[in-house]
């Protein structure tokens, strides 16, 4: 990975600076970007305001990446730009993920949009997506460790590389956050000389597209956005904003699915942060208490001792499970760090050998299993036909 946006700068400017003069909403943080780009981007598309949408990662194909609201770029429209972007490409040596970005901003100027959602990939100083200029409105989900490797190993490093997104003047919205967070952010934003709102976790009585305690932060964090709009030439109704936030979806978080007509949960946690906000919401599941089947597939490069802390209690399995196409941590490694789970963990080699074991068993496990630990394991499982997407 060559993380910087000096390159990434160039090779806009060198494409004749595409969506220069279109706002962008960006959205950094360590978890819940994803979420709070789709209340915002069910919002939007609700209203009919075009909006240009990036995320990452993808789930089953790379086009999900770049939307114009909620529909992909084709296959066709993607290659022929990234045919016709290739000597930029490579004359500034861009990474995978920004030639995304850099077809992104292109499809939307040849598409005309009038808004852009830009998601941070990673960190946010450094980050593609922090090349564009014009980033009026900033949303942040929760800030926790993850990328250390990248962004440093404390929390005030990691809050830090991404806060460095707050523009001059920009409004930022954020919920609640650690307070060495709190305190990163407040900086930052008196320094750029930006409006910071504190939002509070969306009441009850608002209905919500994505099941999830946290998503009552995550969408009050988007109505902060869609409120701040105003600032920017848009105004929408508070019963505009309650439907939207309504329908939208966002597949692989919390999500409940079935596997031969059997219930099954997935749910993409694939660091501590995450993983500790699974655990919350199992407190809440009926019978929880007498254990639950985890099925986890984690990357080499994840923080395995703190996701494990986090998800298995004292009565529950864990089946150990390969990312595929990923470096993974097996059984054997797993207890050479954390021995004292010898008796609660399997392994197999793939989701499939693990629900087909649980399948012959007398009765389905309640509350179902749980599929986590990497949204690249639940992507490839919804790209085989494996869970329906």
């Amino acid at each position: 990975m060559n993380l910087g946006i000096d390159r990434m700068s160039l090779a806009i400017n060198a494409m004749g600076d595409p969506c220069k003069k279109t706002p962008a909403i960006h959205i950094a943080g360590t978890n819940g970007k994803g979420s709070i780009g789709a209340f915002i981007n069910s919002v939007l598309s609700l209203v009919n305001i075009k909006t240009g949408v990036t995320t990452s990662p993808h789930l089953v194909d790379w086009v999900e990446r770049i939307c114009i609201n909620k529909t992909p770029i084709s296959k066709e429209e993607f290659q022929s730009l990234s045919l016709s972007l290739s000597p930029i490409a490579k004359k500034y040596r861009l990474t995978p993920f920004e030639c995304v970005i850099a077809i992104a901003l292109k499809y939307f100027t040849l598409r005309e949009v009038e808004l852009l959602i830009l998601e941070v990939g990673l960190g946010g100083r450094l980050d593609a997506t922090t090349a564009h200029q014009y980033r009026p409105i900033i949303a942040f989900g929760a800030i926790g460790l993850d990328h250390c490797e990248y962004l440093g190993n404390s929390l005030e490093k990691v809050a830090i590389e991404k806060a460095a997104v707050i523009t001059t003047k920009s409004t930022v919205i954020t919920a609640t956050q650690n307070n060495i967070v709190k305190r990163v952010l407040e900086e930052t934003a008196k320094r750029k000389q930006a409006v910071i709102h504190w939002v509070d976790p969306i009441p009850s009585d608002w209905e919500l597209g994505l099941s999830g305690v946290i998503q009552k932060e995550n969408a009050a964090v988007a109505k902060g956005v869609i409120e701040s709009l105003k600032n920017i030439g848009w105004n929408i109704s508070e019963g505009q904003l309650r439907e939207g936030l309504s329908l939208a979806k966002w597949p692989g978080r919390l999500q409940t699915t079935k596997w031969e007509g059997m219930p099954i949960v997935v749910d993409g946690a694939h660091n501590p942060h995450a993983a500790n906000q699974l655990s919350i919401e199992r407190d809440a599941w009926t019978n929880q208490e007498s254990g639950i089947i985890w099925i986890l597939g984690i990357q080499k490069r994840k923080d395995m001792i703190g996701i494990l802390y986090k998800l298995v209690r004292e009565k529950d399995l864990a089946w150990i499970v390969p990312v595929p196409g990923q470096q993974s941590w097996s059984k054997d490694q797993i207890l050479s760090f954390c021995p004292e789970y010898k008796h609660q963990i399997k392994e197999a080699f793939s989701v499939e050998e693990v629900l087909s074991t649980l399948k012959k068993q007398h009765r389905w496990p309640s509350p179902p299993p749980i599929i986590s630990g990497s949204l690249y394991l639940i992507g490839d499982l919804f790209q085989r036909k494996i869970l329906p997407s």
